[in-house]
């Protein structure tokens, strides 16, 4: 099939990868725009996973303040170059990463991070609640995984859907932003702050 420059725009526009990153997915995906942004996010994460263990020293700091100045947050977003740092897309992340911090007040980053006796007191929530409706230990203890899967998937901000697009979680938007800029990033810190909280 022939891949025309308005096909790559498209691409390009949906997923803002590189033109050549673009036009190679569409020719390995016979001009289908949708397997090609799929591959595309498969490669970010192949990248992703390449970076991980790169150190991330540059970055930035940014904020968000609701309507009404009652509630603030300031995140810091880190990656390996000042370059990366200083780019349009790179604190647009952040800015996005910090308001969704507002809306949603995770309780971490990511699952490691959740305070021990926050996750015990959930799991003894959910193990009472399947045990007060009968269910027999196995099915029980699976459903309190389930449960506890469902509670990381809310609290943790990595794992959350992202409020822009809720069919990525903010780790495939991570992850594609990793894939563009060719380099790690990572969220280090944040601190949302409310009024009367």
């Amino acid at each position: 099939m022939n891949i025309t420059s308005q096909m790559v725009k498209e691409l390009r526009d949906k997923t803002n990868a590189g033109m050549m990153d673009c036009k190679k997915a569409l020719t390995e995906n016979n001009g289908d725009m949708e397997k090609a942004v799929d591959f595309l996010r498969q490669k970010g994460l192949a990248i992703a996973a390449k970076r991980a263990d790169r150190s991330t020293s540059e970055g930035t700091i940014e904020t968000y303040i609701h309507s009404g100045s009652k509630l603030g947050v300031m995140i810091e977003l880190s990656c390996e170059t000042d370059f990366v740092a200083k780019t349009e897309a790179f604190i647009t992340f952040a800015k996005d990463l910090a308001m969704q911090i507002a809306a949603t007040n995770p309780v971490s980053i990511c699952r490691e991070d959740v305070p021990p006796e926050v996750l015990q007191r959930e799991k003894d929530i959910y193990t009472q609640q399947a045990i007060d409706s009968g269910k027999p230990a196995n099915i029980a203890e699976k459903i309190v995984a389930g449960k506890i899967d469902k509670y990381y998937a809310e609290v943790c901000l990595l794992e959350q859907k992202f409020i822009k697009d809720p069919d990525l979680s903010i780790q495939d938007k991570l992850n594609e932003l990793i894939g563009t800029m060719g380099e790690n990033i990572s969220v280090k810190r944040y601190v949302r702050m409310q009024v009367g909280a």
